[in-house]
């Protein structure tokens, strides 16, 4: 993160309002990918309704829903996931210039199931963040039918992230991650490198989890890899922080800072994007290790960044409280009543 970013989310934070915007776009996917935190039970907090159930939208109610939110909420970041966001691919079309006219840094997080639109290498802004799950025996089992060649043939042309989610079942061959980076680093298309490690909910038993005698490995193995594969972007302090991530949600700077929406564009989903009730204590979301290890940065002798963030947010919290004292009816409009006043 740049100096100037970070002093931007600061002042956001200090005006009572969530640096980070994260939408699930559309309940739908085509993959049916095991371990996906979205569509368990529990994710929504909402009893007996899972996100393949609820209500989402399509077309202009979409467009006109997601670009309220946005002014709504004057976040500095929205990301679009799902579901997958490429379901929806005409409604990006229309919201992603739209989000770059705002100035407002986007990021599509797909499996490149259909092709990335060439037209998105000029929106200066956007980030598309590709899901590969590990080498293409176990993706193409993992992600069918966002197999590693239709990955390919789709993200040709576009310059995109590649995220991998590490999983138990990776970290049992050593020389995995070097295999994985070295493959993705002679691409073209590739313009950057992530790692994540799988996070299990509370009381999960699944051979994606990690064992800690893993996550250590996975830190061993990865961090020698930084000099001779540069398009890794992960530093040092994030990588090692891995290894003591944040103990609970309110302990947590990007499950603090992010807000995040369903697919009804109302429902909040909490404590964090993962929903449900995650153990933190195996978290493994580079979000979290990257604004954790910004937090552990000493601005001065004695003082932390995250302890910056602590005093600002209780700020923020009281200006916001003010702020709906003087307007308590203000309220995001629903994409219909939009498109309703719009036709009006």
């Amino acid at each position: 993160m740049k100096t100037s970013e970070i002093m931007q989310a600061w002042g956001t934070i200090l005006s009572g309002r969530s640096p980070s915007l994260s939408i699930e776009i559309t309940r739908e996917c085509p993959l049916r990918c095991p371990g996906c935190y979205a569509y368990e039970e529990g994710h929504l907090g909402l009893p007996g309704v899972t996100l393949r159930q609820l209500a989402d939208y399509k077309g202009r109610a979409l467009v006109q829903g997601v670009l309220s939110l946005i002014d709504e909420h004057r976040p500095l970041h929205v990301s679009f996931v799902g579901g997958d966001p490429l379901v929806r691919f005409r409604e990006l079309e229309e919201l992603l210039p739209e989000v770059n006219r705002r100035g407002i840094h986007a990021q599509v997080v797909t499996s490149a199931f259909r092709p990335i639109p060439l037209e998105w290498n000029a929106l200066s802004l956007l980030n598309v963040v590709v899901s590969v799950d590990g080498l293409q025996p176990e993706h193409d089992v993992r992600r069918k039918p966002a197999t590693y060649d239709r990955i390919l043939k789709n993200v040709a042309g576009s310059k995109v992230t590649i995220h991998c989610t590490v999983t138990g079942q990776m970290m049992e061959r050593p020389g995995y991650l070097e295999e994985f980076v070295r493959f993705w680093s002679g691409r073209h298309e590739t313009k950057r490198i992530w790692f994540s490690l799988f996070t299990p909910q509370q009381g999960a038993a699944a051979p994606e989890i990690l064992t800690p005698a893993q996550r250590r490995r996975f830190t061993e193995e990865l961090l020698p890899l930084l000099v001779a594969y540069p398009l890794i972007d992960m530093k040092k302090g994030l990588i090692e922080q891995f290894h003591k991530p944040p103990s609970s949600p309110e302990d947590c700077i990007f499950a603090r800072t992010t807000l995040t929406v369903s697919a009804d564009l109302k429902t909040r989903i909490t404590p964090c994007q993962f929903g449900g009730d995650p153990d933190c204590s195996q978290c493994g979301c580079v979000a979290s290790m990257a604004l954790a290890a910004v937090g552990n940065h000493r601005v001065m002798p004695g003082v932390t960044a995250g302890q910056l963030f602590a005093i600002s947010e209780l700020i923020g919290k009281g200006v916001k409280r003010l702020r709906s004292l003087h307007d308590p009816g203000k309220a995001a409009a629903s994409p219909e009543a939009v498109i309703e006043q719009e036709a009006a």
